[in-house]
């Protein structure tokens, strides 16, 4: 169970970096930008951990991922981000009670904390919106 949502993890941060480069062009406030350019990073930095850990745990690394559609709507994009950002940290919250290996802990406590501090910066940018 715990590789089966490792593996949904891994694709779903990859099509949520992509999902937020594309928010980024959708605005040129430079306060926006940088919520979204740190989410994004964020989200990359996620998919390598989760990647790296996959590796650990089975020998291979998870490919033929997806992209999300892009983002044509920012508000409506922010309002269904939040959504997905706080489901993500529900699932890496019920993963950490699961995890197989001690280097699992670090990279699901990050990827959970990020997903909720996403969370906020969208709610925030949908309510300005």
């Amino acid at each position: 169970m715990f590789v089966e949502n490792l593996q949904k993890a891994i694709q779903n941060e990859y099509a949520d970096y992509h999902y937020y480069k594309s928010m980024y062009n959708l605005t040129s406030d430079p306060y926006w930008q940088g919520f979204i350019q740190h989410m994004y990073e964020d989200e990359k930095s996620h998919y390598e951990m989760f990647q790296q850990l996959y590796y650990m745990l089975t020998g291979t690394f998870v490919q033929n991922l997806q992209k999300r559609a892009s983002c044509i709507n920012l508000k409506a994009c922010a309002k269904s981000a939040v959504k997905d950002e706080l489901e993500a940290a529900e699932m890496y919250k019920e993963m950490l009670l699961q995890i197989p290996i001690q280097q699992a802990y670090a990279p699901l406590f990050v990827a959970m904390h990020d997903e909720t501090e996403h969370a906020i910066r969208l709610s925030m940018m949908y309510n300005a919106l």
